[in-house]
């Protein structure tokens, strides 16, 4: 992904020519005046205000959008033509729907008061369903005699492409037009440059009192204490002669969805009631992220600028998600191994055996002005599928799934070994294609997250640090994958060439002035001394020595990197630090996770814990408990939460994903499918949890609910019920 608002540097500063030369930058121009709120469904998302509005207020992607398209630019309740008053606004628990609770202003006509505030209550409840977004408008008279007034919704689309929305300029547009068809129902139609046509459908229930192309009123009458619902659904490509289904059979129905996509995940309950909410809330997130795909469910990055299919935050939130539900690493698998490149194309950055990064379904993705329709700048991806394959395998022992991917697999190592390494120095390295690429593709894919210790930017074939960590987890979990399948000539291979790489990389990449490895090394081998978190993800991998794991882990935890809320992306005191960036001094939830998991290999749980509650408390300041895709790196100060990055997704997949991974860290979880057996190593509880049950933690066909209890640094473990044949126990060792 590449978005980033705009930033001065300690040292090293941007021009606004700079700036406006960046690709795919997303503006951040001023605040909104009302916070966001959004809900999402397969391929449909719906970000509106705090009042149930779009477009009533600047400074937002306010829209109704359905693959990459907005739908709906505008659709603004008012009362006799003000606006009314906000009373509270909230997302149910399960992100089912929105509820906004508004109520009237002060009414004038001609000058006399005719309406007092307060004694309207107006509900808005919006919930969203198969490409249409559903809305019941309740109304209620609380006062003590008869009043009259209008109620009016104002409505309006643009169907700009979610790159125009993102502030990309185009200079041509397709053609749209607006019209009625019939007393309850507007249509507007595009055509697109690329001759799809999208329309709008907006149908009315009951029928208005006045309707125009823009506008829907009614002329309400309520007697004391009477109330009165309207109905409002907008569908996106609904054929014309296809109603909506109605409100409440609609909703329930959405609610009954969404209850069954969940069951079979297992479920955890701990002492800390805060710690449950911010469990529960990012469960919920991710079940909305899901999209049902033809090769299984898929979690889209984020909302509003990554809602579909992206190779690594899917590939790493199935990673995190792999303990709890295994299932979503199969549909993300599948998914990707469908279209896993088979022929170079530089525009798309594609090459036999690549995964994908990214792929868009708008306009300027099929005019080519955007070059995201089928996009593979992505140099992890392709490793952390085949990561992602061998951790699947080992957590479930789904052979039959394996024999299926096993080509892809191939085609991935095939791809990592030859066109992955253009100088064949043993190193997975990157760059673009062409000029309409990604400058930079790893995870940090800002233009400027990649630079020497001077601040000057890596140029060349750039091999990143937790690329090569990918890459040995990737060949080490495929060879024993290849024992399974009766591949021992492949064994030896993949184990031959992991070991390998680990002592090359020592080489090339430690840094003895620095007690850590460098961030990359740029087209000429020269390393980028600069101490960032990539150093942590290599952790992760298990591919360094361990002496020099430990000083890296230590260096983590310094002031100059933990906040105190988290790790930072760059260490400060480095030329190009900046916390208010995007990845040079920012903190990443799932950067953070990552780096636990490798913390845990390491044994060094205690840091595992500091990191956790870092994160845990960063959590509870956070609207709805959320965790953001990332935040500002700013030390903590005491009674003051942590700032907050202006244009960063909420919800965003791998954050979301990242209490559950944390808490995996610290319980040690690993899972032995021939042995049935699960085993905590070195398990350690932060200090503000004192239990934690997990409930139907699945192993094959069997599952256990099991509870693991606090005492000072050690911990207790309880089997509450097993159901087939599973063992439980502890490791208290390396």
């Amino acid at each position: 992904m590449s978005a980033e608002a705009v930033t001065q540097f300690v040292s090293v500063t941007r021009t606004p020519e700079q700036v406006a030369e960046q690709p795919f930058y997303i503006p951040m121009t001023g605040p909104s005046a009302r916070p966001r709120r959004s809900l999402k469904h397969d391929d449909t998302f719906i970000v509106l205000d705090s009042h149930g509005d779009i477009g009533a207020s600047a400074g937002g992607p306010d829209g109704l959008f359905h693959h990459d398209t907005r739908y709906l630019a505008r659709l603004e309740l008012v009362l006799d033509d003000l606006q009314p008053l906000l009373l509270g606004s909230n997302l149910r628990d399960d992100n089912s729907a929105l509820t906004v609770d508004l109520t009237n202003p002060d009414i004038y006509r001609q000058g006399n008061l005719v309406l007092q505030k307060d004694l309207l209550h107006v509900v808005r409840t919006i919930f969203l369903w198969r490409g249409t977004a559903y809305q019941r408008i309740g109304v209620q008279n609380h006062g003590d005699r008869r009043t009259s007034f209008e109620l009016t919704l104002l409505f309006g689309n643009d169907f700009a492409d979610l790159f125009e929305v993102r502030g990309e300029r185009r200079p041509r547009r397709g053609v749209g037009t607006g019209r009625l068809l019939g007393p309850t129902d507007v249509l507007f139609e595009y055509r697109g440059l690329d001759d799809a046509e999208r329309t709008t459908g907006l149908h009315f229930d009951p029928r208005p009192t006045r309707l125009s192309v823009n506008a829907a009123t009614w002329e309400l009458d309520l007697e004391p204490h009477q109330a009165k619902s309207l109905f409002v659904a907008v569908s996106c490509n609904r054929p014309l002669a296809e109603k909506p289904v109605r409100f409440f059979p609609g909703l329930l129905a959405h609610r009954r969805e969404m209850r069954q996509s969940t069951m079979g995940a297992a479920s955890i309950e701990t002492s800390n009631n805060i710690f449950n909410e911010v469990l529960c809330q990012a469960m919920a997130d991710l079940n909305m992220l899901m999209t049902e795909t033809p090769q299984g469910r898929y979690p889209y990055a984020g909302i509003p600028w990554y809602s579909t299919t992206f190779g690594r935050d899917g590939l790493i939130t199935a990673l995190q998600m792999l303990w709890v539900d295994p299932r979503i690493a199969k549909g993300v698998l599948r998914r990707l191994a469908h279209f896993q490149a088979a022929a170079v194309d530089p525009l798309a950055d594609a090459a036999p055996g690549k995964i994908l990064h990214e792929m868009r379904g708008g306009e300027m993705a099929a005019l080519g002005e955007v070059p995201f329709a089928h996009y593979y700048g992505s140099v992890d991806s392709t490793a952390l599928f085949v990561l992602l394959a061998g951790s699947y395998f080992e957590r479930t022992g789904d052979e039959a799934t394996l024999i299926e991917l096993w080509p892809a697999i191939e085609a991935g190592l095939a791809w990592i070994d030859g066109p992955g390494d253009p100088d064949q120095d043993g190193f997975v390295e990157y760059q673009r294609a062409t000029e309409k690429g990604l400058a930079n593709q790893g995870w940090k894919d800002s233009y400027d997250a990649i630079f020497h210790a001077d601040g000057r930017l890596a140029e060349g074939n750039i091999a990143l640090a937790e690329v090569q960590g990918y890459v040995f987890a990737a060949k080490q979990l495929a060879a024993r994958c290849a024992l399974r399948l009766g591949k021992p000539d492949r064994v030896r291979k993949l184990k031959a060439e992991a070991r390998a790489l680990a002592e090359h990389f020592e080489q090339a990449f430690w840094c003895e002035e620095l007690g850590t490895y460098a961030l990359a090394l740029d087209g000429k081998k020269r390393p980028c001394k600069v101490r960032t978190s990539n150093a942590g993800q290599i952790l992760f991998s298990g591919m360094v020595r361990e002496d020099r794991a430990r000083l890296v882990a230590a260096d983590l935890m310094r002031p100059h990197f933990f906040s105190g809320w988290g790790i930072r992306t760059v260490a400060q005191g480095e030329v190009r630090y900046n916390p208010m960036s995007y990845h040079d001094g920012s903190i990443w939830p799932h950067d953070n996770a990552l780096i636990a998991l490798g913390l845990a290999r390491y044994g060094l749980k205690h840091s595992v814990a500091h990191v956790f509650k870092g994160l845990f408390d960063a959590a509870t300041y956070m609207d709805l408990r959320r965790l953001p895709e990332l935040f500002c790196g700013f030390r903590r100060e005491k009674r003051r939460g942590p700032t907050l990055y202006p244009v960063a997704c909420a919800p965003q997949a791998w954050a979301s994903a990242t209490p559950f991974t944390l808490l995996e860290a610290a319980l040690g979880l690993e899972f032995d499918v021939a042995r049935g057996e699960i085993r905590l190593r070195n398990p350690h509880l932060p200090a503000f949890l004192n239990e934690v049950i997990l409930r139907d933690l699945r192993l094959g066909e069997s599952s256990v609910d099991l509870r693991v209890s606090r005492h000072g640094d050690d911990v207790a473990l309880e089997v509450l019920r097993t159901r087939g044949q599973i063992q439980v126990s502890i490791v208290l060792a390396r």
